[in-house]
């Protein structure tokens, strides 16, 4: 079973994190770890609490980055945002949902990549990464091993379409059926 880290702090968006997660918990093909840069508990902009392990740079390893109001200050923090490229120097892969793909601009890691973002906070997002090829209409934009979505429900449909890529439809649609979910299955338009 391969190693899924899902990096948590405060303010995270509930359903950037459980939407994806409950995808992959339904595949069963990985082991899903909450982590968070300093371990502990986290506590969401609804009030969930989470209790992480420390982050750790492992190779190879799956990382998925939410969004939230949490983004914002984080995106200024330049501690942060250097502790974040170093956990993710040798990644197997990246999945980000809404303005978690600011983070990630903020890194350098999407310089000269196409990726989206949430639409209501998309010209914020566009700031942290203005070396990047923003999509504006898509729902998820694959670009190498690097997965970024839109806005909330968007990433069950990046975390589906990961499956699909990487262990074939079958096993994704068997997640969206175990999740009684309607797919989205077109990467390129969001409604939203």
């Amino acid at each position: 079973m391969k190693r899924m880290n899902i990096l948590l702090f405060t303010d995270f968006e509930s359903l950037d994190v459980f939407g994806p997660v409950e995808a992959f918990g339904m595949s069963g093909q990985y082991d899903i770890h909450y982590v968070s840069m300093d371990g502990g508990m986290i506590t969401n902009r609804h009030g969930i609490r989470i209790e992480t392990e420390k982050a750790e740079p492992v190779p190879g390893e799956l990382w998925l980055i939410p969004g939230g109001p949490g983004t914002r200050p984080l995106a200024k923090d330049p501690a942060f945002i250097e502790r974040l490229d170093a956990l993710l120097v040798d990644a197997g892969a990246i999945l980000t949902v809404c303005t978690g793909s600011a983070l990630l601009a903020c890194t350098g890691r999407l310089d000269g990549r196409k990726a989206t973002s949430n639409k209501n906070s998309f010209e914020w997002v566009k700031s942290c990464g203005r070396n990047t090829d923003w999509q504006r209409e898509a729902r998820w934009v694959k670009d190498g091993s690097i997965y970024t979505s839109a806005g909330v429900s968007a990433g069950i449909d990046m975390a589906l379409g990961w499956l699909e890529d990487t262990f074939g439809p079958e096993t994704a649609q068997e997640a969206a059926d175990r999740m009684e979910y309607h797919r989205n299955t077109d990467a390129d338009h969001d409604d939203f």
